[in-house]
């Protein structure tokens, strides 16, 4: 009743269209009770009686009533089909806007194939049980009611033996409606697997091509879909088994009305014209409850992704504005981190105590080994996540004592997977300042090296560039990207192992480009590269959560320890594929 609740404080908003298709309702539910009500004097006057003068009337007034119950039926269906998309519309701009606002940590929590089941499967669910419950329930008890005032006018105490067989064939809606919202949800937790496995093979096609897994995926997808399947098939035996054995109890509770009202007509209790009249109206009744018994498989399937759909809906954003939290100017871009302590879980600390500061403008490297906590930490100053205890400041100001939207705005990004969208080159820098001017947008990409290869493309600035920009090459994507941050002009840059992928040729290109991006700025840089983390103003060297040494590279080289290991371990490859000694090289100062 909860969730029914909810879903019914939807039409609200909607009350003068619900007000107009229920006075509609009830003109159809008139006129169906009249249809059953002119029975008795078509009986009696026209065929037992023979009246002549009733024969004329009485057709014309079926025909009125009809037409009338025609149009009235079109208003309510189309007036209460618009609230009914309305409501469900409502609902998924709702979800997906409420999803967005969510934490980073919630997108970790749960798959995105899930995610897409519950705004596109549930959502559907939901619509098919709104328009059936706001449709068509809210007519059936107009229509109930017109025919339970026809038959308690015919006959009083026969229409109350009547409605008390009536539970009987009610019971099976109950019993098999249970049943049915348990095997929505599972059904619905087996699309979101499925939907899951899809987007997972579809995005990884080279993966799976390239290791002859295609064999594997599709055996992943034919199980889940045989568990669908078999969920699908349950559903379709319930309902099968429900509609039969609701006529076929409604038709013993016929038949014995049948034998009590015929035994009164032949006693002369009643007339026959009144019997049949009765019995019409108990027949047109029993329309309504088999049309409930039918919307109930929807309504229980529309429930239980109500209840999904409001779990995600009542998921709090761990990520909020404090209360009397002020709007963040221009940063200088200085940077402290307080005795911070992160993780993921409970069990696990990832960041350890961290203390550091940044100076305005200042580059700062940080190297160490995969998982040490290099980018959870950066991730903290955009408060992608919050810190466990100590905190975080960007010129001498908390960042939880800052708007979340005046925070990151003084912050750009660029990461090693490049987020790029199905969409213009000019749309997909000018991401974030879609109402930048066109000089603009050229300008940053001039300034990211990216302008060469954007004005030779089929339609240049306003090409599409596919599917997560996969028409482009590594390089292109990465300086497509700059070019996104150039024209945000961020006081402060992170960049998250943004040339680690690309090969040697494109990461020159590349380097270019950080060079424009990194001028003036402060810059966190996570990277593997030896030209990036030579020429920074200070390295840092994270090792399980902690920073266990500090300063530039020739400082950190003399310590001889985790940095020098490191070195060994990996630089020592790009000094290697450049032909470079351990000096700096020739033509590398000013790289980055």
């Amino acid at each position: 009743m909860h969730i029914y609740k909810r879903l019914l404080n939807l039409v609200r908003p909607h009350w003068g269209r619900l007000l107009a298709a229920m006075v509609c309702m009830a003109l159809v539910a008139a006129a169906t009770a009249l249809i059953a009500y002119l029975m008795k004097p078509l009986l009696d006057e026209v065929f037992i009686a023979r009246d002549l003068a009733k024969l004329h009337i009485i057709p014309s007034l079926v025909i009125g009533v009809y037409l009338l119950k025609g149009v009235f039926y079109f208003g309510q269906s189309y007036l209460m089909s618009y609230v009914g998309f309305c409501i469900v519309n409502d609902m998924r701009v709702r979800l997906y806007t409420h999803i967005n606002t969510l934490s980073l940590s919630f997108f970790n929590r749960n798959d995105t194939g899930v995610l897409m089941s519950r705004i596109t499967n549930d959502i559907n669910n939901i619509q098919g049980a709104v328009s059936n419950v706001v449709t068509g329930a809210i007519m059936d008890v107009f229509t109930a009611t017109g025919l339970l005032v026809v038959i308690f006018s015919r006959d009083w105490k026969l229409a109350i033996f009547g409605i008390m067989l009536i539970p009987l064939a009610l019971y099976p809606t109950y019993f098999f409606g249970r049943r049915l919202r348990a095997l929505s949800h599972d059904g619905q937790v087996s699309m979101g697997i499925l939907t899951s496995i899809i987007q997972e093979t579809f995005q990884g096609v080279r993966i799976v091509k390239a290791f002859n897994m295609t064999e594997h995926e599709n055996n992943r997808f034919i199980r889940e879909s045989k568990q669908l399947f078999g969920v699908f098939l349950r559903s379709v035996v319930m309902r099968s088994i429900s509609s039969p054995l609701t006529e076929t109890l409604g038709g013993i509770v016929i038949a014995g009305i049948i034998w009590y009202g015929g035994y009164n007509v032949i006693q002369g209790n009643s007339t026959p014209g009144s019997f049949i009249s009765f019995l019409t109206a108990l027949m047109m009744l029993y329309e309504p409850i088999k049309r409930i018994t039918r919307m109930n498989a929807t309504v229980q399937q529309g429930v239980a992704a109500a209840e999904r759909v409001y779990s995600v809906l009542d998921t709090e954003p761990e990520i909020q504005d404090r209360e009397g939290a002020i709007e963040l100017a221009q940063a200088k871009g200085e940077i402290e981190f307080r005795d911070v302590r992160f993780g993921y879980d409970e069990e696990t600390e990832v960041l350890k105590g961290v203390n550091l500061k940044v100076a305005a403008g200042e580059v700062l490297a940080i190297v160490g080994v995969s998982g040490g906590g290099k980018t959870t930490l950066v991730n903290m100053i955009p408060r992608f996540h919050d810190v466990w205890s100590g905190s975080v400041y960007i010129d001498g100001h908390d960042v939880r004592d800052v708007t979340v939207h005046s925070l990151r705005a003084q912050i750009a990004v660029v990461s090693q997977h490049v987020i790029l969208f199905n969409d213009t080159v000019r749309n997909n820098i000018a991401y974030g300042s879609l109402d930048r001017p066109a000089e603009q947008v050229e300008a940053a990409a001039r300034a990211a090296h990216a302008y060469g290869f954007i004005k030779n493309m089929p339609l240049a600035f306003e090409t599409m560039i596919g599917e997560r920009g996969l028409r482009l090459s590594g390089g292109e994507r990465q300086r497509i990207a700059m070019a996104r941050a150039l024209l945000k002009n961020a006081p402060v840059l992170i960049l998250d192992e943004a040339t680690s992928s690309l090969d040697t040729e494109s990461e020159l290109e590349v380097q270019n480009a950080l060079e424009n991006l990194m001028r003036g700025r402060t810059t966190l840089v996570i990277a593997h590269r030896l030209s990036t983390v030579r020429n920074a103003d200070r390295i840092i060297v994270i090792s399980h959560g902690r920073i266990v040494e500090e300063g530039n590279h020739n400082e950190l080289m003399e310590l001889n320890g985790e940095y020098r290991r490191l070195y060994e371990m990996q630089f020592r490859v790009d000094d290697g594929l450049l032909g470079q000694d351990r000096e700096e090289p020739a033509g590398m100062d000013g790289q980055v």
